[in-house]
């Protein structure tokens, strides 16, 4: 069982104990935190099975002997292990919307939530949208949120990992939608044949090896399928733009996050019309391409597909 120094009660008490404790071992903050107090906040609260909203007033509320125990060693786990928080309590939040992850799905924190809560728009009419595609979907969070959002479309969720697909199964019956969303194991759009769909959304794997062995140890903890993409980042992002416009309606879009590979990705592709699109939030490295754009470009991708 964690120590506890005396004199620790409330939710406050805990919280700014466990942001001292973080800061002072040089903890990274990358998994939907970007300090050590949101993350103290959220492994207590979690630990309290109450929402990271919790009104101000409940924040000096006394916490029973065994809950004290429950936080510490969430606080302890979290130091000693460098795991995300989000692993420790089992939740993290996307666009307003809690979901289950454990180790086998990267903790959700794509600057993609800003278009998902945006109905695609202005990229796509809302109206125009009947079915989204989720690839390399992991936790299911950015297709089930799209689903949220836009109550009248069909959303297929696909990755190669059943592990990953165990997780996304677990959230669409915890969001209540098993009638608009499904769950299929594919590599990228080899099982998707004959489907088509006005958004195809991805957040593949797009870290190149040099960015993997030089990043924090929390990363680490996440699955590297999820991570690694190729010596330059661009392995799976290749292959996507060589498939996508089969797939994609004729006034469809794709939406793909590269993160730092983005610099990468328009060095191999110089004549592609990438859009960059730009987040309130925060955030980079998501490009936005027309399926007329990839058709136009296809002889292109496909020379550099076949380096």
């Amino acid at each position: 069982m964690a120590e506890q120094p005396d004199g620790l009660v409330t939710i406050r008490d805990f919280v700014r104990w466990g942001a001292s404790r973080f800061n002072a071992a040089g903890l990274f903050f990358g998994h939907g935190t970007d300090n050590a107090i949101d993350e103290a906040a959220q492994l207590v609260l979690g630990g309290l099975h109450l929402g990271p909203f919790l009104p101000v007033t409940f924040h000096d509320c006394r916490l029973t002997p065994a809950e004290r125990d429950v936080v510490a060693e969430l606080i302890e786990r979290r130091l000693t292990e460098r795991v995300p928080a989000a692993y420790l309590t089992g939740a993290a939040w996307f666009a307003g919307l809690e979901f289950f992850v454990d180790s086998h799905v990267l903790v959700p924190r794509s600057p993609i939530a800003e278009l998902v809560e945006a109905s695609f728009t202005p990229w796509m009419d809302a109206d125009r949208i009947g079915r989204v595609l989720d690839l390399c979907t992991g936790s299911g969070c950015i297709g089930i949120a799209a689903a949220a959002y836009l109550p009248d479309v069909d959303v297929d969720l696909v990755d190669i990992s059943p592990e990953a697909l165990r997780v996304a199964r677990r959230n669409v019956e915890r969001h209540g939608l098993e009638h608009r969303v499904r769950v299929l194991e594919s590599d990228l759009f080899s099982s998707l044949d004959g489907y088509r769909y006005d958004v195809i959304v991805s957040n593949p794997p797009y870290v190149s090896r040099a960015e993997l062995e030089d990043l924090p140890t929390e990363y680490h903890r996440e699955p590297s399928l999820g991570l690694f993409g190729g010596e330059d980042g661009l392995d799976i992002v290749l292959r996507i733009l060589g498939e996508a416009d089969q797939l994609l309606s004729d006034d469809g879009i794709l939406i793909v996050e590269v993160g730092n590979s983005a610099q990468a990705l328009e060095l191999r592709l110089p004549e592609m019309p990438f859009t960059w699109i730009e987040f309130e939030r925060g955030g980079d490295g998501v490009f936005l391409l027309t399926r007329e754009q990839l058709v136009e470009h296809r002889a292109m991708i496909e020379a550099v597909l076949e380096r």
